[in-house]
């Protein structure tokens, strides 16, 4: 089982084309210590030829460029892509569906009814696709099995349910419903290793917890640092809470959370904001992740369990 990472940002990428915060102005003058990240999005494999992407972000054309191994060309016009599955129905995890819209079948689509409703009503991709390849749509259950992929031999998927806030484009945004957002525990039958991806996290209970405490590898939100973060530089009015995400820092932080987990658990944070400190690999934020064993993923990371 191979995960690897295409994208490691938040919604805008790194840097994002209007922002001239400090990190931003920075990367582009080149004047810190940090690398460009796509907006969020993974891919996981079991033989190294058919992909699971799970979240479609806007750059996924860059994105798939960008790793070959996605591109098998068993006929002239082919991809490693057997499937995409959503998270959630942010702008910046299935904008990418239109991207792909030059397949020349339906697209299988894994998403709860939550998400295909929201992008089938509020942001129709799903009828907008109808006119090019078409979804071949399959309903994420949020009932505790595991997801029918046999394209993944060997894998087995649980999706999640978390708290967390649907896009700001949906009807239910302020009034989140258990399937809006889902984490997926990938467990590998041959080495008995699993991986919780959770990239966008509003609050971990107690069964979300328990999760988390059971995988060799967690893989979470990492959007903001702090909970006042896009408030203190002028960029919103909103705390990180209100947009559906756990800071690193302050008590009941993500920090704190995964400090709970066992010592074994590998630790890594995933859509990270332009604004977030820990982009730059030499800040004291980074220094004080790695005092508590949390790296910072990066586009092309790659994870084998």
């Amino acid at each position: 089982m191979r995960l690897r990472v295409l994208g490691s940002s938040a919604g805008g990428g790194f840097p994002q084309w209007n922002c001239n915060c400090p990190n931003c102005d920075g990367l582009r003058r080149g004047s810190i210590l940090a690398r460009p990240r796509t907006q969020s999005s993974v891919a996981l494999t079991a033989n190294g030829v058919d992909w699971l992407l799970i979240n479609a972000s806007p750059e996924v054309l860059q994105q798939l460029r960008e790793t070959p191994e996605l591109q098998p060309a068993r006929q002239i016009r082919d991809s490693g892509v057997a499937a995409v599955l959503l998270i959630d129905a942010q702008i910046d995890h299935c904008t990418g569906l239109l991207m792909l819209r030059e397949r020349n079948s339906p697209l299988p689509l894994y998403a709860t009814p939550e998400v295909l409703d929201d992008i089938g009503s509020g942001f129709p991709l799903t009828r907008l696709l109808g006119h090019y390849c078409g979804l071949d749509l399959r309903p994420i259950q949020l009932d505790g099995q595991p997801l029918a992929m046999p394209f993944l031999p060997g894998l087995e998927l649980i999706p999640v349910p978390l708290t967390s806030q649907p896009p700001p484009y949906s009807p239910f945004r302020g009034r989140p419903r258990p399937g809006d957002n889902i984490g997926l525990l990938v467990r590998n039958l041959a080495s008995g290793k699993s991986l919780f991806y959770a990239p966008g996290l509003g609050q971990i209970d107690d069964a979300t917890r328990a999760v988390m405490a059971q995988a060799d590898v967690v893989l979470v939100d990492g959007t903001f640092w702090t909970e006042d973060e896009m408030i203190r530089l002028g960029l919103s009015s909103k705390p990180a809470a209100a947009m559906g995400h756990l800071p690193q820092s302050g008590p009941g932080g993500m920090i704190e959370q995964l400090d709970a987990l066992p010592a074994s658990t590998a630790k890594w944070l995933i859509h990270i904001n332009n604004t977030n400190p820990i982009l730059r690999e030499d800040s004291a934020e980074r220094a004080e992740l790695g005092a508590h064993g949390i790296q910072v993923a990066h586009d092309g990371l790659e994870i084998a369990l």
